[in-house]
């Protein structure tokens, strides 16, 4: 299996319950023995947090190649602090968002030549790849809906519903050129029946090589 084989990584629109779908997977991994590392893009180190700050601002007007370096910046620091030493220990990370976040949105959204991204992704994640990535997936108008009525409102969730089409539409192809790794989960169902999809395919392509 490609990546590192107890990293996983969830990806989706907004408003598409990824957090929802963390804590239910890392309950279950927990509940079957495993120890279980949690974290999030952009964010998950203090010098994240800053960066994450001025990446969801709506009040900065950013160029998508400032925008990208920041997610490189924060991935870097991601990948260094957190995520290596926990796969390092043996325990399992479960990461909200990761590289191919940046792929959808500053790629296939912003319209940034691949050419610049994988160059980047290859320098800055090295080993530390996902062995599997859910990519949780629902109509682009009901997720910034559902965000909306949680009151959560950051630059990318006040884009047009153009944008959420690109990025929704960039998964799709990242999903089709990898899918041994990257599995497309339809979000529409209830979080009940997302999970236990998700963990029929833990079971299946992870748990039995960890």
């Amino acid at each position: 299996m490609p990546g590192t084989k107890r990293f996983i990584t969830f990806e989706g629109t907004e408003g598409s319950g990824k957090t929802t779908q963390v804590g239910l997977l890392a309950k279950h991994l927990k509940e079957a023995g495993h120890d279980v590392l949690l974290t999030f893009e952009p964010g998950g180190t203090a010098i994240g947090q800053k960066i994450r700050g001025l990446l969801l601002d709506p009040q900065n007007n950013m160029d998508p190649m400032t925008e990208l370096l920041l997610y490189y910046a924060d991935r870097a620091q991601h990948i260094k602090e957190i995520i290596q030493p926990a796969l390092q220990s043996g325990s399992f990370v479960i990461s909200d968002r990761f590289t191919d976040s940046t792929v959808a949105y500053q790629g296939f959204a912003r319209g940034l030549n691949l050419n610049i991204i994988n160059p980047l992704n290859e320098i800055v994640v090295r080993e530390a790849k996902p062995a599997l990535t859910f990519v949780l997936e629902i109509d682009v108008k009901e997720g910034l809906r559902r965000n909306r009525h949680a009151k959560k409102e950051d630059r990318f969730e006040l884009e047009d519903i153009e944008f959420h089409t690109r990025v929704r539409d960039g998964y799709r192809q990242i999903a089709e050129s990898d899918p041994q790794r990257v599995k497309i989960i339809d979000a529409s169902k209830s979080p009940e029946e997302v999970s236990r999809e998700i963990i029929k395919i833990i079971g299946h392509e992870l748990l039995k090589n960890s």
